[in-house]
């Protein structure tokens, strides 16, 4: 009986070790991608969105960003936070219908804002803070296609649009904000990371998955040694 309790608790803890891994692989996979957060905001409200950038090379650095704007969703007022060592230089598109606000007619809106100058050396990431609104009410999401360059001269581009739900992570998927409805309760939107649905459903089974066999890996151990010491 002994044996077996021992053999138990041994398969007990490689799967809890497992699933810890994949757990960690998960979060890494997800957190590599270039993200807008916090990923909702309010319809007609004002936020600040952070594009945060990680270096997924080991041999390269980051030396530019591009975040482009969803024209056919027009933000007329978009403002950028300094970033040491970094410059943001915003360019504007003429919109073919003015959009009417209370200071009058804007006939003008972002559509690039493209950060340059800094570094982002391997194993770290910057992040790059837009304070804008209001946010358009036409719509339930923004999608801020952005793309990386790196100091050998890679381009990586983040433009794929959000999959289907239920459908997989597209390879390259762009920045997105989901926009909730001016009268709609908010959710509590955590600003330090942002995990993908899918990868975040998975993670959260993984991760209950593990804690409980750690815990049965410890109750047959505790057993396992009263065992040995009443033998």
């Amino acid at each position: 009986m002994v044996k077996i309790v021992c053999w138990l608790g041994r398969r007990v803890g490689v799967i809890g070790a497992l699933c810890a891994l994949a757990l960690v692989t998960l979060a890494g996979a997800a957190s590599a991608h270039v993200t807008a957060n916090p990923s909702t905001a309010q319809q007609g409200g004002y936020t600040k969105i952070s594009f945060r950038v990680p270096n997924e090379r080991d041999a390269a650095s980051t030396t530019q960003l591009e975040v482009n704007f969803p024209t056919d969703h027009p933000i007329v007022s978009v403002e950028t936070r300094a970033v040491p060592g970094w410059a943001a230089t915003v360019q504007k598109v003429k919109l073919d219908k003015p959009i009417k606000t209370d200071d009058g007619e804007i006939s003008e809106a972002v559509s690039r804002i493209t950060w340059s100058g800094g570094k982002i050396p391997p194993g770290s990431f910057e992040e790059f803070d837009v304070s804008l609104g209001p946010l358009p009410t036409d719509t339930n999401q923004l999608v801020f296609k952005a793309l990386q360059t790196y100091d050998n001269g890679e381009v990586v581009r983040w433009i794929d649009p959000p999959p289907a739900e239920g459908a997989a992570e597209p390879e390259h998927p762009a920045p997105v904000v989901k926009l909730t409805p001016a009268n709609a309760t908010q959710a509590v939107v955590s600003t330090t990371g942002e995990v993908p649905s899918s990868m975040g459903t998975w993670g959260v089974v993984l991760g209950v998955v593990g804690i409980a066999l750690g815990l049965v890996g410890i109750i047959i151990g505790l057993v396992n040694r009263r065992r040995a010491t009443a033998g």
